[in-house]
């Protein structure tokens, strides 16, 4: 099969460019930096240098490349945000999920791709129940307005690719990524702010997290490319995890400090509405659909034993 991923240098390209080659798939990954052909050459990929958007590179790559498959996985987040400011901080991927999105589906039906698969994100869900939210499950599209922006590109991208005619739509929403090249890694920006004691778990600390490694993440979305079924699907590990449970956890594999813990008042005008959101408010996900339709079976089921692994941790 052959399959152009977009993205092909990001947190998950990284990862799935080599897994599709050595799954026997003609993968071509595109970057926007010629400094990045040889790390995707290595991988026994072809590249391809194109702007999602520059509609004549763009189109050009695709109609060399030729595929059955495209996989969207752009994006272009800070290594370190201020969540007061999230949707500024957003802005360039939030433009990715709206404008590059539409630019990129547009350029793979032209080119006579069959589907595409596109990377969105399962901590977006509205609030407001304590069972994990299933992919039928509302986006939060009344959030705060410090980060509605997020939610609502979002949800433009995944509309853009489900109500194509022209080709089959796969929808990834995965979890919050840890691995290298994360925040959560022991050279990440998080685990730096952990080490300083700057996160603190914020009143009860319920926010329900749902993390995925990269790898995993990589895997169901090469199971998806494969034989994956129209849709939307939660890429989600087995043990959702309240911030209070996760955080102090993480914090003690890194040998840092125990988190403080601050009345949910103080971290809401510290932090802001968005970092409220996620330690308060945040559900976790349910990942049943992808592992019943994808047969996908995450090898990190646990945070704890990923994030062991992932810290280098024996």
């Amino acid at each position: 099969m052959r399959v152009f991923v977009a993205g092909a240098t990001g947190a998950i390209g990284r990862c799935l460019v080599p897994m599709l080659v050595q799954r026997g798939h003609e993968v071509t990954g595109a970057t926007r930096s010629v400094g990045s052909i040889s790390g995707i050459e290595r991988n026994g990929a072809a590249a391809a240098v194109c702007d999602v958007f520059d509609n004549d590179s763009l189109g050009a790559a695709l109609r060399a490349a030729r595929p059955d498959v495209v996989v969207n996985q752009l994006t272009s987040i800070p290594k370190r945000m201020d969540p007061r400011r999230i949707d500024e901080e957003m802005r360039a991927t939030n433009r990715l999920r709206t404008e590059g999105a539409e630019a990129l589906l547009q350029a793979a039906e032209s080119a006579g791709a069959r589907c595409m698969v596109t990377q969105s994100i399962s901590f977006c869900y509205t609030p407001g129940c304590d069972n994990l939210a299933t992919e039928e499950q509302p986006l939060y599209l009344d959030a705060p307005s410090s980060f509605s922006g997020m939610i609502e590109a979002v949800a433009r991208s995944e509309e853009l690719v489900l109500s194509s005619d022209a080709l089959a739509g796969i929808v990834m929403r995965y979890g919050f990524f840890y691995g290298p090249g994360t925040i959560y890694a022991s050279d990440g920006s998080f685990a730096e702010d952990v080490r300083r004691r700057r996160i603190p778990v914020i009143g009860s600390g319920r926010g329900t997290y749902s993390f995925v490694h990269v790898d995993d993440a990589a895997f169901a979305t090469a199971l998806a490319i494969e034989d994956g079924r129209p849709g939307v699907y939660n890429v989600v590990d087995d043990e959702p995890a309240t911030f209070a449970d996760w955080l102090p956890s993480y914090a003690q594999l890194l040998g840092a400090p125990r988190p403080l813990r601050v009345p949910e008042v103080v971290g809401r005008l510290a932090g802001g509405p968005y970092v409220s959101y996620l330690t308060t408010e945040l559900r976790g996900a349910s990942n049943d659909k992808a592992k019943d339709e994808l047969r996908w079976k995450p090898r990190y089921a646990s945070w704890r034993d990923g994030f062991r692994a992932a810290l280098q941790i024996q």
